[in-house]
């Protein structure tokens, strides 16, 4: 009876620094598009990719609190409703938090990465802890992971090349995948990520198109004749 108690008050644990974005604006509409992804996040993205550079775009967490709070909340799956995230940017890890509704008892789940670029050159999200309140379930919940997404693939077909695909295949199954990404009529390429206390900074290189000296050398050619 003492172990039982022991181990449900560490899962009714309520970790200190989780602190949700709580939104008491009269002016705020939760189904309106993030004024900080709209003024802020994308211009950054946009302006860099045009000039053909290596640039970088800062994430604050203050503004993907603000950004992840828009979404469509609470989200509920097999009985489990999950609402109130948080996520936290840390030196070199990147925490996700939010509230479990099970038949009205409620935890706090907490799931930490360590983002980065492979020697390959290939994102990798590895999770590296997830706790429910104070206890670590870190490698029951990776055997979950890779068996839902197991379960996932055999039951319908996926789009192997669509990116919430591929974030899926890396957080649930360890798959890193190419960081390149579409602005606008230019690509990207994530080359670093650099975690800090309370921002995230992608730094990225524009990628040239497949084959692309094959392609000079073509026209060189034709102009030379």
């Amino acid at each position: 009876m003492t172990v039982a108690v022991i181990i449900f008050a560490l899962l009714l644990h309520r970790p200190g620094r989780y602190n949700p974005t709580d939104f008491t604006d009269a002016d705020y509409n939760p189904k309106e598009v993030s004024p900080y992804l709209t003024h802020e996040l994308m211009p950054q993205l946009y302006n860099g990719a045009q000039f053909g550079e290596p640039f970088d775009v800062t994430i604050t967490q203050k503004g993907i609190n603000e950004m992840v709070a828009r979404s469509n909340w609470p989200v509920e799956s097999e009985g489990v409703m999950f609402y109130a995230p948080a996520v936290l940017f840390e030196p070199d890890s990147v925490v996700f938090m939010g509230t479990a509704d099970i038949k009205g008892v409620q935890f706090v789940v907490t799931i930490e990465l360590a983002p980065g670029v492979n020697e390959d050159g290939l994102l990798k999200l590895g999770v590296t802890r997830v706790k429910v309140g104070a206890m670590n379930i870190t490698p029951l919940a990776k055997m979950m992971a890779k068996k839902m997404y197991a379960e996932r693939l055999s039951e319908a077909p996926v789009d192997s090349e669509d990116l919430r695909t591929r974030i899926a295949a890396a957080l649930l199954n360890e798959e890193p995948f190419e960081p390149v990404f579409d602005v606008e009529d230019k690509k990207v390429r994530l080359k670093k990520i650099t975690v800090e206390e309370e921002k995230l900074i992608m730094h990225l290189i524009p990628e040239k198109e497949p084959n692309s000296k094959n392609k000079n050398a073509k026209r060189q050619g034709k102009i030379q004749k």
